[in-house]
């Protein structure tokens, strides 16, 4: 069998299911005993899908009704199907213009938040699981006055800290009560976490970091074993909420972090 490696277009093609016979198994052959090109094609691939996923529903759009209108004012009834591909293919330039100019900043943006998002993950991993010492600062000690005092000291601390307003959200409402908090590195300067149990013992992580270039204010979601994650940048602040959870149950829990003032609570 030839051993010689195949070309860019030729796994390219293999890719595309349009090699067949003995050249196909080659390339299968080439891309078992070759990992780096396996992995090289396997990111071709995975660019592929992510193309058509992105505009698959482009596709299945249909066409404006004011195009629409301005077709059949302009050209006879028999030329109807050809100017409809046209405005079709208009449509699809348009978005796809659009789409590859917010591509560049998009990915940048998710290419940064890859940096602090990873580190919020890591930090409740480490965290999460510790029964002593979960927290550097705990709110759940002493009387309700004790308590209290030390919200108004998290609060301030962390805020004097990161140079923007941290506040200690209460997400009682959805059956979890905070724990504490504590300060973190981060590459942006410092960061923090605040922690938060449910009645079963369960617990979730605030991860929260001035704002740098990331993606704009909109939840994103990543699952990465048994950790989900929704993160967003709102004003000042990025924010990380991870736990074990499932989706719907950490969208709950971010959607009212994000509607309470950001402001520190002044008690």
């Amino acid at each position: 069998m030839n051993t010689e490696r195949p070309d860019d277009a030729l796994l390219s093609a293999w890719l595309d299911g349009e090699v067949e016979g003995s050249d196909c198994a080659r390339i299968q052959t080439w891309l078992q005993e070759h990992p780096e090109d396996a992995a090289r094609v396997r990111l071709w691939a995975a660019d592929r899908d992510a193309v058509r996923a992105r505009f698959s529903p482009v596709l299945d759009e249909p066409v404006p009704e004011h195009l629409s209108q301005t077709v059949w004012r302009r050209v006879g009834r028999g030329l109807w199907l050809q100017a409809a591909a046209a405005v079709g293919l208009l449509t699809v330039g348009v978005a796809l213009g659009a789409w590859w100019r917010g591509s560049v900043a998009h990915e940048t943006a998710l290419a940064s938040a890859q940096g602090w998002t990873q580190r919020a993950a890591v930090a409740h991993a480490v965290y999460a699981p510790e029964e002593r010492h979960p927290v550097e600062v705990s709110v759940r000690e002493g009387d309700a006055a004790r308590q209290r005092e030390q919200e108004q000291h998290l609060s301030r601390w962390l805020t004097r800290r990161l140079s923007v307003p941290v506040k200690l959200f209460d997400l009682r409402s959805e059956g979890f009560e905070l724990v504490g908090g504590r300060l973190l590195p981060d590459a942006n300067g410092p960061s923090a976490q605040l922690m938060y149990q449910d009645a079963m013992g369960q617990r979730v992580t605030v991860y929260l970091r001035k704002a740098g270039q990331e993606a704009p204010a909109a939840f994103r979601y990543d699952r990465k074993g048994d950790l989900g994650m929704f993160y967003w940048v709102e004003g000042p602040c990025g924010y990380a909420l991870v736990g074990p959870q499932p989706r719907e149950r950490l969208l709950a829990l971010a959607m009212a972090i994000s509607k309470q003032d950001p402001e520190p609570a002044n008690r």
